[in-house]
């Protein structure tokens, strides 16, 4: 296993407070290594991308199961799978090229764009004394450009005026010395959509985001301080099921887009119109037993471990076929 902990971070004095937020605690690491040991594995603990480095020519392992995030920079995901590709090591999940892709929101909304699938309207602001558009049509909401786990995102993210979008743009840039993306902000319902597999992969049972007990979320939106408090997984969604297939079907076409290979979950706003947008996909999803993962496998009769081991399942045929 690779993984990077939130306990072993070392803050540096310019961080902000979420700087360690993608990272997993140690909780969720032992709880995978116990489900995959129960599985009939036997697991060797690698760690975060600089022991992986130190352990590389001796590593002696048949496949790696990879949920590092890796330690900084926008290709930081890409950190392991690189090294493990350059060795010939096999590993459960995407490669290095879709985890830089996909940790880039404005890079992966290109490729959203030319695959014809809806996501919204966006522009960068690189510098805070940059130029705005001329048609900005409020609300905007504003991110770090390549951050996930909601870093950066409060309820200052949803603008309202030019004024505040300078100011929190300002703010992103200064704080995460990076570009600030700029997205037109969709009011509506949220869900998101687990896959797993790759030929065919599948999309699961979709999941509806709860907020505050709402599920017609309106103004309401996922925020950093939201994830330990205040939002709830329901599955399955609270939806016709006509709108269940199209979301599975469009996070299939997102998954695909983007070459995502054994697990991911797409995160998808729909408007009050019906209409959806897809916010971002994300290769790296969480396994811990408190996010969206378990509540699908819940949701199909399935235990934790029968889900991690379908996860792996799916990496080892594909790396089978690959090497017949």
């Amino acid at each position: 296993m690779a993984y990077d902990l939130k306990t072993e971070y070392v803050f540096k004095a310019d961080d902000p407070q979420d700087a360690n937020a993608e990272f997993d605690h140690p909780s969720t690491v032992q709880v995978i290594e116990e489900a995959l040991t129960s599985l009939g594995h036997q697991v060797v603990r690698i760690g975060n991308v600089e022991r992986l480095l130190d352990q590389l020519d001796r590593l002696s392992v048949d496949i790696v199961f990879n949920i590092a995030e890796g330690l900084s920079g926008r290709n930081r995901e890409a950190q392991v799978p690189m090294l493990l590709e350059l060795k010939g090591i096999p590993y459960v999940g995407s490669d290095a090229l879709t985890l830089a892709l996909t940790l880039d929101k404005l890079m992966t909304k290109k490729v959203l764009i030319a695959e014809g699938i809806p996501t919204p309207r966006f522009f960068q602001i690189q510098h805070p004394d940059c130029a705005l558009p001329r048609d900005l049509e409020f609300p905007l909401i504003v991110k770090p450009r390549f951050e996930g786990s909601s870093k950066g995102i409060s309820d200052r993210s949803v603008v309202r005026s030019p004024d505040e979008l300078k100011t929190q743009a300002a703010w992103a840039i200064q704080t995460y010395r990076q570009p600030a993306l700029v997205e037109q902000f969709i009011p509506g319902r949220e869900f998101t959509v687990a896959i797993v597999g790759n030929d065919p992969p599948e999309a699961l049972p979709v999941v509806q985001i709860q907020i505050e007990g709402q599920t017609d979320l309106g103004d309401l939106f996922y925020t950093f301080s939201r994830i330990a408090e205040g939002v709830e997984y329901l599955c399955p969604a609270q939806i016709e099921a006509g709108l269940s297939r199209a979301l599975q079907a469009l996070a299939l076409r997102t998954y695909q887009a983007v070459d995502c290979l054994d697990l991911g979950r797409v995160d998808i706003r729909v408007d009050g119109s019906g209409n959806p947008y897809v916010l971002e996909i994300n290769p790296l999803p969480s396994l811990s037993t408190e996010d969206v993962f378990m509540a699908v496998a819940t949701e199909l009769g399935i235990t934790y471990e029968q889900m991690l081991g379908r996860i792996l399942e799916a990496a080892h045929r594909r790396v089978s076929y690959a090497h017949a």
